[in-house]
């Protein structure tokens, strides 16, 4: 019988969705997990056909944090430079995310839903940074991302207490973006997905770069690079689909298309490429274009 495999993957209009898959350990991530979320997420940042990512948990839970019942013999190094690819990764995705939350989200568990930029969680969900009770340090970018959401004072409670919260508690303190009934969750994401992968995916990639590299630079800096990322902004179909949408009253349509056409790539006698060879050029070869015959002479245009 072959074990299923720890990493699930749903593709559906734009959305692909990644189901952590180990309910008998309420998901906890052991190396091969570890592995697996590296790898889907590298694929993911070069699918252009994924619009919007969400993570969740198979069982009824998303997360219990990294599994430390695993004997691991190798260095912490090597082990903690599993976790931190898949926080860079998964928190420099050029695309929506979203961390669809049932049951508990633990440590790493908790950490790797906040990577995300947008979380749904049951009502019944429940969260903790339980670290300082395994006689640990916070990882999966957890000293980064906390201060930056509720503070540096309600991130040293939530971190040095290990107090566990209630979904309620979690979105008052602004670490979850949406709580809805336990039945409704499913299609409660998927609408929101959906909502995202329709979007201007160029635009949104620039969104969320500006917003998570504005909290770390000066008013100027994040000025400059709205500016850069406005001008790639105008340069794709989008833009002009949706000032036309706008227009026409109708809903737009978004692809990422470039909306500049490369020019043409001409030969050295002037023809561009898919050109029929012209006759000087056909019947002289070399010949007519070093003698100043038409080939060269008539090609002004370019």
């Amino acid at each position: 019988m072959t074990a299923e495999p720890v990493l699930l993957t749903r593709d559906e209009d734009g959305v692909r969705t990644l189901t952590l898959n180990r309910p008998h350990r309420k998901n906890a991530i052991d190396a091969e997990l570890w592995a697996a979320l590296a790898d889907a997420l590298r694929e993911v940042a070069t699918d252009r056909s994924v619009r919007a990512l969400v993570i969740t948990g198979a069982g009824g839970a998303f997360c219990s944090g990294a599994d430390i019942s695993v004997p691991d013999n190798a260095h912490p190094i090597y082990r903690m430079r599993a976790l931190t690819d898949v926080a860079a990764l998964l928190y420099e995705l050029p695309l929506p995310t979203i961390a669809s939350v049932t049951g508990v989200a633990v440590g790493a568990g908790w950490n790797l839903a906040l990577g995300c930029d947008l979380v749904v969680a049951a009502a019944e969900a429940s969260f903790s940074q339980i670290f300082a009770k395994r006689g640990l340090s916070m990882d999966l970018g957890g000293s980064w991302l906390l201060p930056r959401l509720v503070g540096l004072q309600q991130a040293k409670r939530l971190a040095m207490l290990a107090e566990t919260l209630d979904a309620a508690q979690a979105h008052a303190l602004g670490l979850v973006t949406w709580v809805v009934p336990g039945a409704e969750i499913d299609a409660f994401t998927a609408d929101l997905a959906a909502r995202l992968a329709a979007g201007p995916p160029v635009a949104l990639a620039q969104i969320k770069a500006l917003l998570n590299d504005g909290s770390a630079s000066t008013h100027r800096e994040a000025l400059a690079a709205e500016a850069r990322a406005q001008g790639l902004n105008f340069a794709t179909a989008d833009a002009k689909e949706a000032f036309a949408a706008f227009a026409a009253r109708r809903e737009p349509t978004y692809t990422g298309r470039w909306l500049i056409e490369r020019p043409p790539i001409r030969s050295a006698d002037g023809r561009r490429a898919g050109d029929a060879p012209s006759t000087a050029s056909a019947t002289s070869g070399h010949d007519g274009a070093l003698s100043g015959g038409n080939a060269v002479s008539n090609d002004t245009g370019r």
